[in-house]
């Protein structure tokens, strides 16, 4: 049976406010839209997947603003529920590509209420992936639960599962962010992990080697690291590591470039890519998007994606 669509996430909706001066000095912001989740859904919609998301939207004067944004994009909003919660929102200046600075507001927010009853088994089951982050879970204990029954739903019905643990001090803490870990690992088929920021702090293991290896000994079948220091990808798949080196090291902003990886990789696995042509292709995803200012707005169509792919493998 032909699935509806490719890919679903589950996760926050942020309302991004951006500026490339400092913000002691700025007289505009720029309005966008941002979330890791939903990052990695636009990444995999702009190259051509067929992608849903669910979470909650605040009932406030962003309201409109997100929803019709969505629904241009082609993103399928059938399962996003209003809350009379507010919008999250995060304010980020990038004056230079050593300076960045970021304000969030996430406390009390509309996906913070995301729940049980916003999972419908159906909706998860039509899907060829279902991904999800440690944010997600991190949002409430309502939320880590409902990403634990998606995950769940989606690992007895065949659906390929995604996972991110996606770690950052500013949004939770690493024993919080390693309980969430170890809650969801045993229902994951592939893992995406940064080595500055997960692996240390969940793992406390610094080879890449016996990272993925561990990884594979607790069932997981696909392990991608995302290394900074050494500037490229760590691939495991079917008994295999291999080096992909990053696309490139010129950049502006890599806020959410990790995440545009994720749904750049999840578009080429569910479009007949081999495991080490998805993690290529996705490093172009996330090249181009961090040679941009904002999470999700910098993010790249399909055709310069796929013209700078085919260019390097005719």
């Amino acid at each position: 049976m032909d699935k509806k669509l490719d890919i679903v996430t589950i996760g926050e909706s942020l309302v991004e406010l951006s500026s490339n001066a400092k913000l002691v000095n700025t007289g505009c912001l720029y309005k966008y839209y941002g979330g890791d989740a939903l990052a990695s859904a636009i990444a995999a919609l702009r190259m051509g997947s067929k992608v849903g998301f669910i979470t909650r939207v605040g009932n406030d004067p962003f309201k409109d603003y997100l929803l019709d944004s969505w629904q241009a994009e082609g993103l399928d909003i059938s399962q996003v529920k209003l809350s009379e919660e507010q919008n999250g929102m995060y304010i980020i200046a990038r004056p230079s590509i050593e300076e960045k600075e970021i304000i969030y507001h996430r406390k009390k927010t509309a996906p913070s209420k995301l729940s049980l009853e916003d999972i419908n088994p159906g909706y998860i089951t039509n899907s060829k992936v279902l991904y999800a982050s440690g944010i997600t879970q991190s949002l409430s204990p309502s939320a880590n639960e409902a990403v634990e029954y998606a995950f769940k739903t989606a690992k007895s019905n065949g659906v390929i599962t995604a996972y991110d643990p996606n770690y950052h001090p500013a949004i939770t803490t690493a024993e919080t962010a390693k309980e969430n870990f170890y809650r969801i690992i045993q229902h994951v088929d592939i893992l995406f992990m940064s080595t500055k920021h997960d692996t240390l702090n969940i793992l406390d293991i610094e080879s890449p080697e016996n990272i993925i290896k561990k990884i594979w000994d607790m069932g997981v079948q696909t392990v991608i690291l995302k290394s900074i220091d050494k500037k490229g990808y760590y691939s495991g798949y079917n008994g295999n590591i291999i080096f992909t080196d990053f696309y490139t090291d010129e950049y502006i902003d890599t806020t959410c470039s990790g995440d545009a990886f994720n749904g750049g990789f999840l578009h080429a696995l569910t479009h007949s890519f081999n495991h080490q042509e998805a993690v290529y292709f996705a490093s172009i995803v996330a090249g181009l998007q961090a040679k941009g200012i904002g999470a999700i707005k910098s993010i790249p169509n399909k055709e310069d994606v796929y013209s700078l792919y085919r260019g390097k493998n005719v």
